[in-house]
């Protein structure tokens, strides 16, 4: 195997399992916080704040954590995420409080970084005939940890217990951290171009002058609500689930099994998705996918049978398999070179800010409508996100055709 693919199939990996470790505790988060005491009038919001708190430190730091990647070396910051996070997560085992298991997920995405300078990695070592593969690979590795985490998370319950199936997960995280260590080599910067770089010395581009990028913009703002909408139903999920199939027991694993076939479908999708982007345009795929998931999920609200729920969840994982990597393409194509690594760190910040804000949203809906309401609240959302999609390219074409008759 070609050295530059062993790293990234490397990195592939440490970013599965990176992403997982932030959902692995869905499946049994209820449970685990009345093992801490908390009554079930106030569970959903309970979850909600717990599954949500790292995802609010690690949309602030991502970026920060891009910066200094691009600074002082994405290896070490790779190496230093994967260390920190293996003895945060080992923490969780022993907390008494649910105040406690806030503080210790927020602690979580303190230290995060991992998945961006990974993708930084990455696109030093790739040829460039294979650049956006090898990114759209470690954007599918990111996105199918973060739905496989509540598989991983069931099955570690079942088998070790809700406490030392943290401790379990954090030996994991380490084992992909060592790997790095040992056979993970930071790619050099291309020196080919050396005149025409000595030429192309003009100001570096920075936060700010992204912020002014639209087509950036529009693709990260996509991003945090098809991750809010994602996540608005993650922390309810088990105590639904237990009510389809008539009470808790083995509703962990349950959940862990139906929330992992959306992960299971986009594997099997994502590659459909891209040629098809290839081929008929990726704004178009990218309509299609947002408009259909959120048809999909909405059915939700009329499923009373464990079965058929699981049908649907793999359907919605299927549409949903083609907007991620279609996302990461089009900002790739609408940012310079030179600011690829710190982008990375945008996109994580966006998607961890929308994981921040969708259990939150799902708590209080849950509390106030009931789940059956949130499917509905969620399809809506992917719908007029896909809607909004299409508004805008069409205006944007239309100016480009005036433009080009003048």
């Amino acid at each position: 195997m070609e050295p530059w693919k062993r790293t990234m199939w490397i990195l592939w990996f440490g970013v599965l399992f990176c992403s997982s470790s932030y959902t692995m505790s869905v499946p049994f988060l209820p449970l685990f916080l009345f093992d801490l005491g908390v009554p079930e009038s106030s569970v959903n919001l309970w979850a909600g704040i717990v599954h949500s708190s790292a995802f609010l430190v690690g949309a602030v730091m991502a970026p920060l954590w891009g910066m200094l990647a691009d600074k002082y070396g994405k290896r070490k910051m790779v190496i230093r995420a994967g260390l920190s996070l293996a003895i945060i997560y080992a923490l969780i085992a022993f907390v008494q409080t649910p105040w406690q298991l806030v503080g210790v997920r927020m602690l979580h995405g303190f230290v995060g970084g991992f998945v961006p300078a990974s993708m930084s990695i990455v696109a030093s070592v790739a040829p460039k005939e294979k650049l956006g593969w090898s990114l759209g690979m470690m954007q599918a590795g990111t996105m199918t940890g973060g739905i496989l985490g509540p598989l991983f998370g069931g099955l570690l319950a079942e088998a070790f217990g809700l406490r030392r199936s943290f401790v379990v997960a954090a030996f994991i995280i380490l084992a992909a951290t060592v790997a790095v260590i040992v056979w993970v080599r930071e790619g050099k910067a291309d020196t080919s171009e050396g005149a025409a770089a000595g030429k192309k010395k003009e100001k570096p581009i920075t936060y700010r002058m992204a912020f002014r990028n639209r087509a950036l913009m529009s693709m990260l703002l996509l991003l945090v609500i098809v991750q809010l909408s994602i996540n608005m139903i993650q922390p309810l999920i088990t105590l639904h689930i237990a009510k389809l199939q008539g009470g808790l027991q083995g509703a962990e694993l349950s959940a862990g099994f139906v929330l992992s076939l959306i992960g299971i479908a986009g594997i099997l999708a994502s590659p459909v998705w891209g040629r098809l982007g290839e081929k008929k345009g990726f704004y178009r795929i990218l309509v299609v996918c947002l408009l259909c998931a959120g048809s999909i999920i909405s059915m939700q609200f009329f499923v009373q049978q464990l079965w058929l729920f699981a049908i649907v969840q793999f359907i919605f994982g299927l549409f949903m398999a083609g907007i991620a990597p279609i996302v990461n393409t089009l900002v790739v194509q609408s940012t310079d070179e030179q600011f690829r690594g710190r982008s990375f760190g945008l996109t994580t910040s966006a998607n961890q800010f929308g994981a921040m804000l969708g259990p939150l949203i799902g708590g209080l809906l849950g509390l106030a409508l009931g789940i059956h309401w949130i499917f509905v609240a969620t399809g809506m959302i992917m719908a007029a996100a896909g809607v909004s999609v299409w508004i805008k390219r069409r205006h944007e074409m239309g100016k480009t055709k005036t433009a080009y008759r003048a």
